[in-house]
Formats: structure tokens, C-alpha cells, sequence
């Protein structure tokens, strides 16, 4: 069986520590900037970057409408931070008016923006990880969390009352960044769901 095409999302973030996370769990990792690319993808990263900016560039290059369609049929997708963000059904402090983050609507669930503060507040964090032996090291980095998580949605880790990792379906969405550590299991978690 050949590996699965998986796309990161090359317009922001940390798109080559991604890429190369996702070679270390088996996957034939690819960027994506275009239509043609989107189309010729089985699963995608949405990394981390700004969501604001991020949604701009969707609009700009005309991804974000045939992105939501890739996503409301089942494309499975995998956000870190801004990620975790862009695949929200709600954002709360979504930008200034104009320059707002466009949620995708692929996870039934309520975002803050920056809800941990500002750069000088970023952390790092062990959690504890559903459908992963022992602590994941989080690395929060002007990091959301989750206000609301609607009925289909599973819980996957908490940063003290904070929830910081879900999954629907197959779509997970955390509020840090696992690519900056090392640790490919969140990677290979996607990946294996593919």
C-alpha cells in the first residue's frame, strides 16, 4: 500500500517542520497552495501563523470556498494553533472588522483567539493526550483554547481547565505545536487515521 498524500497548508506557519513530521510518520507530504494542489490531497495540515492573515490568503487565492467544500466532504484535516483556529465553527476575538479569522466549520466547536496571551505569555506544557501513551510536551505559542465543544466531539487534552486537543470525525485540531518538539505521535495519530 503506498503512503497516503498528505498537504500542508504552505501559506503561513511552520510549513517545513510539518512536512517533515509528517515524512517521519509515513506520509508523502506535499505543500499546497493552489486549487490543483487541494485537489490532489487525501488529508491536511492547517499549521500555525496568524488566522487573520491566514484567512486573508484563503480568500486571496481563492482556496477558502473550495477549502470548506474539501471539508464538509470528509477531507481529514489536522490544525495546530491557527490551525486549530481556521477549523473552528466559531471564533471568538476573531480580528478586527475586515481582517477577520474565517472559521472552515470542521469542528463543531467555539475558539478564543490568543486565549493564553500574548507572545511574552507563551509556555510549554506536559499533557496528558487520549489515544496517546504517556505526556505529549506541548508548546504553546499565543495559543487558543477551546470555549465550547458540541456533542460529536471528543476531548483529546486539557492544559488545567483549558481544553487544548480535539477530534471530530476525521479532524483534530490542537492548540499547540507538536512539530516544534520532536515527538511525531500526534502526527502519526492523524496519519494512521487517513
Amino acid at each position: 500500500m503506498s503512503a497516503k498524500r498528505v498537504g500542508v497548508l504552505a501559506l503561513q506557519g511552520d510549513v517545513r517542520e510539518h512536512l517533515a513530521a509528517l515524512r517521519e510518520a509515513g506520509a508523502e507530504a506535499t505543500t499546497v497552495r493552489r486549487r490543483s494542489e487541494l485537489d490532489a490531497v487525501d488529508g491536511l495540515v492547517i499549521p500555525g501563523g496568524e488566522s487573520t492573515t491566514i484567512s486573508h490568503l484563503l480568500r486571496e487565492l481563492d482556496l477558502l470556498e473550495p477549502l470548506r467544500a474539501r471539508l464538509a466532504e470528509g477531507l481529514p484535516a489536522y490544525g495546530s494553533c491557527a490551525g486549530m483556529i481556521m477549523l473552528a465553527t466559531e471564533i471568538l476575538d476573531a480580528g478586527a472588522p475586515g481582517r477577520e479569522a474565517t472559521p472552515l466549520k470542521a469542528i463543531d466547536m467555539t475558539v478564543r483567539r490568543n486565549a493564553f496571551g500574548r507572545q511574552v505569555d507563551s509556555f510549554e506544557a506536559d499533557l496528558d493526550f487520549t489515544g496517546i501513551d504517556g505526556p505529549v510536551h506541548a508548546v504553546f505559542i499565543r495559543a487558543p483554547w477551546v470555549e465550547r465543544v458540541g456533542p460529536d466531539v471528543e476531548v483529546l487534552a486539557r492544559a488545567g481547565e483549558h481544553i487544548v486537543a480535539v477530534r471530530q470525525g476525521n479532524a483534530i485540531a490542537t492548540a499547540f505545536h507538536p512539530e516544534m518538539t520532536g515527538d511525531r505521535r500526534i502526527h502519526k495519530l492523524f496519519v494512521s487515521g487517513l
